[in-house]
């Protein structure tokens, strides 16, 4: 099977040595993202923020491989706290008010830089 790597320009560059996604077959995996602004590179400020900032992350990493939200067929999203669950859910329905995909939610120790959240997904063309 041929693997095509996929950047997006208008997505937060990479903070290591990954892609933004890749196509495998009919599949596009996400490399997870975090609320960085991709003009500055700088993390938004608190979970609100940061959440709507990945979602726009995602979108643009969907875009350059010619899918949307509706594309996704499932999502992981790491919190740092679960206590802000309900926050991130209710900005995350709103993203994905249509088509539902499959979800898993964790809390984990830390994440890169210091976000509180990351989401990675998994679209099907």
């Amino acid at each position: 099977m041929e693997k095509k790597m996929i950047n997006a320009e208008h997505a937060p560059a990479a903070v290591g040595p990954y892609c933004h996604a890749v196509q495998a077959g009919d599949l596009v995996f996400t490399s997870g993202q975090i609320g960085l602004n991709p003009e500055t590179q700088e993390l938004a400020e608190g979970i609100e923020a940061q959440t709507t900032q990945v979602l726009e992350n995602l979108t643009e990493v969907l875009k350059a491989a010619d899918l949307t939200l509706d594309d996704v067929i499932k999502t992981t999203v790491f919190l740092d706290d679960v206590n802000d669950f309900g926050v991130v859910n209710g900005i995350y329905e709103t993203y994905f008010s249509g088509s539902k995909p499959a979800r898993s939610c964790v809390e984990v120790g830390a994440l890169p830089k210091g976000a509180l959240i990351e989401i990675e997904v998994i679209a099907a063309k």
